[in-house]
């Protein structure tokens, strides 16, 4: 596979035109139509052409994988086994040493890792006030968690987290840390945290949800303290939303303990008194996989790295950097995290921001009703971190907990987020700046009414039924 530093066999402007329906027309409250603008990428992406293309050529192969005699089988097994070797060098690591678990998406693999670790009454897992729920609820059942704070930009306070493995010692069994927030962008400096953790004798886990589709990953070699020990990576943001998601890490880890889900595909043999668990990586992957998912992963990362993620890397900072200095133009905007166009090299294209005097949703929802324009708005699974970042004390935090347990969502805390993929364009920034220009100064066409359960946004008289002019079963 061709290295980020290789020369790239297919150019961005190339790339835009894998994307799926970049540019599906949708229609606006105004009654006219244009293409729409697809700006939530740090949820989920769209897929690449070549990976429909890829998925819809495999399908006249597809089997069941393993111990299947027909050619079929054969085949996709084959192929299958090919993709894990795909994955692990796309993230750097060694695939004779490395096993590539599959699974259906990040979430999946933290929860498995969190159930494979023998953890002991006194462990503790260190993880930070930044991370997406995925990478710390997980946690809490198992171990002591302790949390990074943040500094005032919001960034990872990289100094308490050296406090707090100096205090926990060789009680800290795992670091785990985002690759990229979901909500600031920001991109905390992994392999030197790494080799912190390696020194007080922990692991490291790096979520790469969101780091993955953006930068390179080198997981390094075993003997290396700069190593990082587990990485999970989801394919719905990679280009491929297929169902399919990974977590790499030592094979040898992998090879002791039982895994967390028991049936086909996980043992050598079973007698009605006894069990012996099969090899990594099929000992963690019970019952029938899914080869489609991986397939469409592989085919993924074969077309990133065609382009190559050093390319991918300069586009989406020029991306960030234009938006930010065109959010600083816009009167009655306030971005969160980091708002300076030239430091744009530790952070991703992801933009969260208010609109002064309109409630999150309501402006999520002009962008998309009146825009054609689909973004984010809400608390983007990560809590405590934007009640941090909005300066939310926990009296007030309570009161709007206490509202929700009510099923009121009215005044609910939020942002609104903008992220950018490989696909998108200087000229699609510029739109959104055009659009959050005019909402900010109240030129809006909708009269827009509020769910109170859900705390959304539609403009009166919108009927639901339109949605089954476009796709329906």
């Amino acid at each position: 596979m061709p290295s980020s530093k290789n020369k790239p066999s297919l150019d961005l402007e190339s790339l835009r035109q894998e994307i799926v329906g970049v540019n599906q027309q949708v229609p606006l409250l105004d009654g006219s139509s244009r293409p729409y603008v697809y700006l939530d990428n740090a949820a989920s992406t769209p897929t690449f052409r070549g990976v429909r293309q890829k998925v819809d050529d495999f399908m006249l192969w597809y089997a069941s994988v393993h111990r299947g005699t027909g050619f079929k089988s054969l085949l996709a097994t084959h192929v299958y086994e090919t993709a894990r070797g795909i994955v692990a060098r796309f993230v750097g690591a060694d695939p004779d040493a490395a096993s590539v678990i599959f699974v259906k998406n990040t979430t999946e693999a933290i929860n498995k890792l969190a159930n494979r670790i023998a953890f002991q009454a006194d462990d503790v897992v260190i993880t930070s006030v930044m991370e997406h729920h995925s990478n710390d609820l997980p946690w809490r059942p198992k171990a002591q968690v302790v949390y990074v704070g943040m500094r005032e930009d919001g960034s990872l306070d990289v100094d308490d987290l050296a406090q707090k493995l100096d205090r926990f010692g060789r009680r800290v069994k795992l670091v785990a840390i985002t690759g990229a927030s979901n909500v600031s962008g920001f991109v905390p400096p992994i392999y030197d945290i790494a080799e912190m953790a390696h020194a007080q004798g922990a692991m490291i886990l790096v979520d790469c949800a969101q780091l993955a589709p953006h930068r390179a990953i080198q997981m390094g070699p075993l003997d290396s303290p700069r190593r990082l020990d587990f990485v999970s990576i989801s394919a719905h943001k990679m280009y491929a939303p297929f169902g399919s998601g990974a977590l790499i890490g030592p094979r040898a880890f992998f090879a002791e303990g039982a895994p967390d889900y028991m049936g086909g595909g996980t043992v050598e043999v079973v007698t009605l008194e006894e069990v012996y668990w099969t090899t990594p990586p099929e000992r963690d992957e019970a019952g029938t996989p899914n080869v489609v998912g991986a397939v469409a992963l592989a085919a993924s990362i074969t077309i990133l790295s065609q382009v190559g993620m050093d390319a991918i890397a300069d586009h989406e900072q020029a991306l960030t950097c234009h938006a930010l200095k065109a959010l600083a133009a816009i009167e009655g905007i306030r971005v969160f995290g980091s708002c300076d166009p030239d430091r744009v090299d530790d952070r991703l294209g992801v933009i969260a921001f208010q609109v002064e005097d309109i409630p999150h949703a309501k402006v999520a929802a002009i962008l998309g009703y009146e825009g054609g324009i689909g973004v984010r708005n809400g608390c983007f699974c990560a809590h405590p971190y934007v009640l941090r970042l909005l300066g939310v004390g926990e009296e007030e935090a309570r009161w709007h907990r206490d509202r929700i347990l009510q099923h009121d969502r009215s005044v609910l805390p939020g942002m609104v987020r903008a992220s950018f993929g490989c696909y998108n364009t200087l000229e699609e920034v510029d739109y959104l700046a055009e659009m959050l220009t005019r909402i900010a100064a109240g030129d809006y066409r909708g009269d827009y009414v509020m769910d109170v359960a859900t705390g959304d946004y539609t403009p009166r008289g919108f009927d639901p039924a339109i949605l089954d002019r476009y796709f329906t079963f």
